[in-house]
């Protein structure tokens, strides 16, 4: 018989005690990027091993090229098996100058709605969604004394920085930290009173080209109209990337993109999201992209084009009369369902070379590439997740898209073979990468007890 309320009623009586837990990781500043602070993410790689020990798992600290990874297993109780992932690495801080905080001395807030909130670097990206399933994980301990389905827990500390020694590390592992299921936090709510589970990200392709003409920057009043010019010529083919209607004009750009399924396209549409406010948030009104697509659709479910960043010639204070030798720009490519990333990559490279003229070459570098994820929702250990996110919540969890991507879930797939199901209690203005970072009391404390419930709605085999 299950002990979900127990183990409930222990998180609300203990929240004090899990908060002080959290500040004392939020104080660690395991800045992964910046080398003066290899130490503190070492310190907070132990933090955790030694927190995940003390509630008995088996953990460990493991050594890699970069950061170390920690990884913990508690080998018991029945039902699904799963891979908890998640970070403990965070973004460096500046521009401090524009913190109302030291952001390593966390504090709780109120917002003007009375909200109370945690602020500090990395309360919500991403210790406080780590800790809101490590402390599920020790009420179930503390009142059963184990957990009700077999978890592995996986923190990376370099997720912030490229995280280049990941792939390599779940290859090397891949027997010890295979799972049926891969369960990460670092995601939204739809908002904040209703839970989402994340089932489709988006792949990328990133190019910069470098269109070059003249051996020197050149004088327009001398060679303008004889002398090619790369600023007018990448502007030329950059604009050829999409038609009237919005489409991109690679060849075989939508090779492996179907039309939405007609049931998801409804469980989006009863979302209300409203894509005037969306665009009103930015300043901006009118949805661009491909005509007859909803703005929702365009960003979760739609592959992109995006032109990133141009430069050529002159762009100092005045003015300077030159045709230049080099123009450049960064595009990347949004990719879904089935798109493959070198064919899209080529495809570009074929578009610009097509499209140079006489005197002119082009010369090209990669910046990575990555293919789209999605998740089978009718698996049943997805209908289990959202039920006890519903229970919860109090509304059926949403099943929604991601318009970026998330690396880690697709290295999951390709090197564990499993399914990830995706559930954060993060939102929209939690401020992530930016000054004064937040993480609402109540999306830590409902993420613990959602957790708990999620542990438990998958013990149950075949309901």
């Amino acid at each position: 018989m299950s002990r979900l309320d127990d183990v409930l009623a222990h998180i609300d009586a203990s929240l004090e005690s899990a908060l002080e837990r959290l500040f004392a990781l939020l104080r660690i500043r395991s800045i992964s990027t910046d080398p003066a602070y290899a130490a503190e993410c070492r310190a907070c790689a132990e933090w955790h091993a030694k927190d995940l020990a003390s509630i008995g798992f088996e953990a460990a600290v493991r050594d890699t090229p970069g950061h170390p990874m920690v990884v913990a297993h508690a080998r018991e109780g029945a039902g699904t098996s799963a891979l908890f992932y998640g970070h403990y690495d965070v973004q460096p801080v500046d521009p401090l100058e524009l913190w109302d905080h030291d952001p390593f001395e966390p504090k709780f807030a109120t917002l003007p709605d009375g909200t109370r909130i945690i602020k500090g670097r990395g309360a919500s990206d991403d210790k406080g969604q780590v800790m809101v399933f490590i402390e599920a994980c020790r009420a179930w301990k503390a009142v059963t004394g184990s957990l009700p389905i077999p978890v592995t827990v996986l923190l990376e500390g370099e997720e912030e920085s490229g995280g280049v020694n990941l792939p390599p590390f779940l290859k090397q592992n891949a027997a010890e930290l295979k799972a049926d299921i891969g369960l990460i936090c670092d995601t939204n709510m739809w908002d904040a009173r209703t839970p989402a589970i994340q089932t489709m990200l988006r792949g990328l392709c990133g190019e910069e080209v470098f269109i070059h003409a003249a051996s020197r920057d050149l004088h327009s009043g001398f060679y303008g109209s004889a002398a090619a010019n790369p600023n007018r010529v990448l502007a030329r083919i950059l604009a050829d990337l999409h038609d009237a209607d919005g489409r991109v004009t690679l060849k075989g750009f939508y090779d492996g993109v179907p039309e939405l399924p007609e049931a998801l396209r409804k469980d989006w549409d009863s979302l209300g999201f409203s894509a005037e406010a969306f665009l009103g948030e930015v300043g901006l009104s009118v949805p661009a992209g491909e005509k007859g697509r909803s703005a929702l659709e365009m960003v979760w479910s739609r592959p992109t084009a995006e032109i990133n960043g141009m430069g050529g010639g002159y762009q100092g204070e005045g003015f300077k009369t030159v045709i230049p030798a080099i123009a450049s720009a960064k595009v990347s490519f949004r990719l879904v369902f089935d798109q493959d990333p070198h064919k899209i990559r080529a495809a570009f490279r074929e578009h610009v070379l097509a499209r140079l003229p006489a005197d002119c070459r082009a010369e090209f570098k990669e910046h990575g590439s990555g293919t789209a994820i999605r998740f089978p929702v009718d698996d049943p250990a997805f209908a289990r997740a959202r039920q006890a996110l519903g229970e919860e919540w109090g509304k059926p969890a949403v099943f929604i898209g991601g318009g970026g991507s998330i690396p880690v879930t697709s290295e999951l797939k390709k090197a564990l073979g499993m399914d990830v199901i995706l559930a954060g209690f993060a939102l929209e203005d939690d401020r992530i990468h930016s000054p004064n970072e937040k993480y609402n009391v109540t999306s830590f404390h409902r993420g613990m007890r959602s957790w708990a419930r999620i542990l438990d709605a998958l013990s149950r085999q075949g309901a």
